[in-house]
């Protein structure tokens, strides 16, 4: 652990994503959803938008100038300018939304099973599917993304611990265990780890939890 900064123990976080200086955060729950970018340092909400009441945020991710959100159940998420958050449209998919990153082509979603789908953008169809194993054994749960030095991160719901993903062959290559950073957060049964953000410009790492008071910058050996 390198260092801490504020995070709102209220934000119930869904997805999470570095950008320009500034953490982009989807959190979750009926009536609270939210998307908001967020000031590393201070923990102070810049600028926020509330999501629909029936919707439940999830995930997110910066693509070309566009912000993409996740809903749980909709089966659709919502399409929003970066800059001032003005509501573009929607795309769809077609199983729960889970997690979201991208890489330099397409979206990549996760939707709590072991499948991660790769969407094309333009069209959101589904161009290709990455079953993620453990030698063996499928890993499921695949939770909040983030696509880092050509691997594919995932926190897995429930767990201490992020795989690190092959993402020609979908094996997890490795494991970041982060039982104990986990342990220093008061948290109720689902306040789990969620949320991996990449600075590449300073190569920082980030790292939260549903409404946990901190976000944790890491370094992994």
């Amino acid at each position: 652990m390198v260092k801490t900064y504020p995070h709102d123990p209220r934000a119930f976080t869904q997805g999470l994503e570095f950008f320009d200086g500034y953490l982009y955060e989807s959190t979750g729950r009926q009536r609270q959803s939210t998307l908001r970018k967020v000031a590393i340092e201070t923990g102070k909400v810049v600028q926020s938008v509330k999501l629909p009441d029936q919707s439940f945020g999830e995930g997110l991710t910066i693509f070309h100038g566009k912000i993409y959100q996740l809903t749980w159940l909709d089966k659709s998420g919502f399409i929003y300018d970066l800059r001032t958050f003005r509501k573009l449209g929607t795309f769809p998919y077609n199983t729960e939304g889970w997690g979201l990153t991208h890489d330099d082509a397409s979206l990549i979603l996760s939707d709590g099973t072991n499948r991660l789908q790769y969407i094309d953008p333009k069209s959101s169809q589904v161009t290709k599917t990455l079953e993620v194993f453990a030698g063996p054994e499928a890993v499921t749960n695949l939770n909040e993304l983030e696509f880092i030095r050509g691997e594919i991160w995932a926190n897995i719901w429930h767990s201490d611990r992020i795989a690190r993903i092959d993402p020609k062959s979908g094996q997890v290559t490795a494991w970041v265990e982060l039982a104990g950073i986990a342990e220093r957060e008061t948290h109720e049964q689902e306040d789990v780890l969620n949320g991996i953000a990449w600075d590449p410009g300073r190569q920082r790492l980030f790292v939260t939890g549903k409404d946990w008071s901190k976000v944790y910058e890491i370094v992994v050996k």
